[in-house]
């Protein structure tokens, strides 16, 4: 074989395999993106099961949630949005259950982070970052889980010794405002092209994008003001199957 040939055939061999190999260093690992949603969680009810609007029991001293966009077995921070408090918990199995709801959790869950059960509004975050991490939250769960399978759901606490009795101070109630974020996009010009699918494939007319920063525009529709027309726009929208529908507060 003519030399010539046989160096530009061993190069291109060369850059094939280079643009399918990717060479890790001792210890490195990928960074998966970490999965994370903003909703309304739907608080178990034992009905709920029975008219089958969830396909799966729960029992209300668990710390299990069900999350579709989540496998079994994935451990989760779920955030109530009003005050911050959290709580780590587990994904169940794969579960049926309203488009509408980000996840469906226990009645100790809610409790524990002292979610309003009108306005169920929760962040969940997936945690992948740290496999220790990961071991020691399950370890606590599953203590913690002991603890709750023998006492009634209705014993929960939370109780921070030491600190002084504060007053309780009145708190003016938040009014009822969300946004449903479609997507954030690097380029203004792929946020408006999102905005001309959702127009020609669905009824809704009024989207809007808003610029974040330099490079990051957000897709949304909103604000609305009660629960009703929340739900209609996101029926409307849902047809798309967007994977990572959110609800934002609308401050």
């Amino acid at each position: 074989m003519n030399c010539k040939y046989f160096l530009i055939i061993l190069l291109f061999t060369i850059n094939s395999c280079s643009t399918n190999v990717n060479y890790l260093k001792k210890d490195e690992s990928f960074d998966k993106e970490t999965f994370r949603n903003n909703g309304f969680a739907l608080i178990y009810e034992d009905s709920f099961y029975k008219d089958k609007i969830v396909t799966s029991k729960l029992d209300d001293r668990d710390l299990l949630i069900f999350q579709r966009n989540l496998k079994k077995g994935s451990v989760v921070k779920i955030t109530n949005n009003e005050n911050k408090k959290s709580i780590i918990a587990k994904v169940g199995k794969k579960t049926n259950y309203p488009s509408f709801n980000n996840s469906v959790i226990t009645k100790r869950i809610a409790k524990s982070i002292d979610l309003n059960f009108d306005e169920p509004y929760i962040e969940i975050t997936e945690i992948i970052n740290s496999s220790s991490f990961i071991a020691k939250k399950a370890k606590t769960f599953e203590e913690e889980k002991m603890v709750a399978d023998k006492a009634p759901v209705d014993t929960i606490s939370i109780n921070n010794l030491g600190e002084k009795k504060k007053v309780p101070k009145k708190v003016k109630k938040d009014t009822f405002s969300y946004i449903i974020k479609i997507a954030d996009f690097y380029f203004l010009d792929t946020a408006n092209l999102m905005i001309e699918r959702i127009k020609s494939e669905t009824s809704i007319k009024e989207i809007k994008v808003k610029s974040l920063s330099k490079t990051n525009f957000r897709v949304f529709l909103g604000p609305f003001n009660n629960l009703n027309s929340l739900k209609k726009a996101f029926n409307d929208i849902s047809l798309l199957n967007f994977e990572n529908i959110e609800f934002i507060k609308n401050d």
